[in-house]
This record gives C-alpha cells, sequence and structure tokens, in this order.
C-alpha cells in the first residue's frame, strides 16, 4: 500500500509555472507507474500525465502535451509535474496517483488528496 500527498500547488498568473510534487510513503514506490489527473468544477476528473515505474515510459493528455513535464525519484519516493505555459483551463484540483499498471484512465489504486492550481488572467 502507498500514501500520496501533494503540493505545490497555488495561484498564478496566465503564462507562468508551478512545480507539483508527490511525496509517497512505504518502501515499494519503485513498484508503481504514476499518474497525475485534474479536476475543474463541474468537470469530471481526466487524466493529465502519467510515467512508468522506472521512469523510462511518460505520457501525456494532449491538452498538456509540450508544456507539462512528468518526472520520478525513486530515491526519494517522490513524482513531479512541471507545468508551464499554464493557461486559465488548466485551473483545477491536481491529484496524484499510483498503480500497479502504467495506464492513462482513472482505474488508479492509490490517490492523494489533491492540490489546487489555479490560473489567473
Amino acid at each position: 500500500q502507498v500514501q500520496l500527498v501533494e503540493s505545490g500547488g497555488g495561484l498564478v498568473q496566465v503564462g507562468g509555472s508551478l512545480r507539483l510534487s508527490c511525496a509517497a510513503s512505504g518502501r515499494t514506490f519503485s513498484s508503481y507507474a504514476m499518474g497525475w489527473f485534474r479536476q475543474a468544477p463541474g468537470k469530471e476528473r481526466e487524466f493529465v500525465a502519467a510515467i512508468s515505474r522506472g521512469g523510462s515510459m511518460t505520457y501525456y493528455a494532449d491538452s498538456v502535451k509540450g508544456r507539462f513535464t512528468i518526472s520520478r525519484d525513486n530515491f526519494k519516493n517522490t513524482v513531479a509535474l512541471q507545468m508551464n505555459g499554464l493557461k486559465p483551463e488548466d485551473t483545477a484540483v491536481y491529484y496524484c496517483a499510483a498503480d500497479e499498471r502504467f495506464r492513462s484512465t482513472n482505474e488508479y489504486a492509490y490517490w492523494g488528496q489533491g492540490t489546487q492550481v489555479t490560473v489567473s488572467s
């Protein structure tokens, strides 16, 4: 089992950058693929990015490709989401998730509590 805690959210202007971080408990972090999802008010939760267990594979939603970068540090048990060129439509609660399978769907086994990202115009 793994517990996830996100941090790094906040208020940023259009075009700005934020770096989200997710700290995982447990000694089996490298056994899990990691994902970032987001949910805007009144909308369903959507996939943002995923990274494989070793970090060699990444996958992004079309809406963030070229602007966001997912990375992980298996020694520090962390996964990060670097967000550049932020747009108002990126405003959402961002969730970190872990699962044994590398996937872009919502069926991740473990979820963090979320961190708010607000992009102001």
